[in-house]
């Protein structure tokens, strides 16, 4: 499974990209089970968000949804965290 996250935003307006390649972790079912949720949680359309605030744009095997701050669910959130984390 490949996982991508992409975020922009923020006060400085720095975008950021990480990717994470699941296939050969030990822990893939852990990532896949987290990046389901996320993206069940997640809107097809860019979501508004609020000045300063980072938006996501999550991106798992090819299907894309976004996501903006405040407003993350906490699995999103984690996804994001540790994609931007330990990906390259």
């Amino acid at each position: 499974m490949r996982i991508r996250v992409r975020r922009t935003g923020g006060f400085a307006g720095i975008e950021r990209r990480a990717e994470v390649d699941t296939s050969a972790r030990p822990d893939a079912h852990e990532w896949q089970t987290l990046a389901e949720r996320a993206l069940a949680s997640g809107r097809d359309t860019p979501p508004a968000g609020v000045p300063d605030g980072f938006s996501y744009e999550i991106t798992v095997d090819g299907r894309t949804v976004y996501a903006a701050d405040p407003r993350l669910t906490e699995e999103q959130r984690e996804l994001v965290s540790r994609v931007l984390k330990e990906g390259a």
